[in-house]
């Protein structure tokens, strides 16, 4: 199994960050198929099956919040007509879920999204 992980310079932070495929959703826009969008727009790819692994919320400074949804996407290939964001610049990178797992573990990869995703696929791995 390997992770498809999005490397990309966080002005903010002043670092790369290496980071699940993530974006918005439009007002009322389903966050499956945002979160479609986003992997061809991203990564240039499509999955045949999703799994919703739940969902986060982050309230920032008590002022504004940002609810997110989690994703897990299988059976990746090509998408067809995939267009790169222009304003983006992405590495786009695929790792085994072990080295992604102990990256996380390690404190190698901060984001806190990528990171609560990471942690519950690997709860879902250990179900099974």
């Amino acid at each position: 199994d390997r992770v498809v992980l999005v490397g990309q310079w966080r002005y903010p932070l002043e670092r790369y960050s290496w980071e699940i495929v993530q974006g918005g959703a439009e007002p009322g826009e389903d966050p499956l198929v945002a979160i479609q969008r986003e992997l061809a727009e991203e990564a240039g790819l499509q999955a045949s099956h999703w799994e919703r692994l739940g969902g986060l919320i982050q309230v920032s400074n008590c002022i504004t919040s940002e609810e997110g949804y989690l994703y897990l996407a299988r059976g990746l290939s090509p998408a067809e007509g995939a267009t790169p964001d222009p304003t983006e610049e992405l590495q786009v990178v695929r790792q085994p879920f072990a080295e992604v797992l102990a990256r996380v573990d390690a404190g190698e990869i901060e984001d806190a999204m990528t990171v609560i995703a990471i942690l519950r696929a690997a709860r879902l791995r250990d179900a099974d």
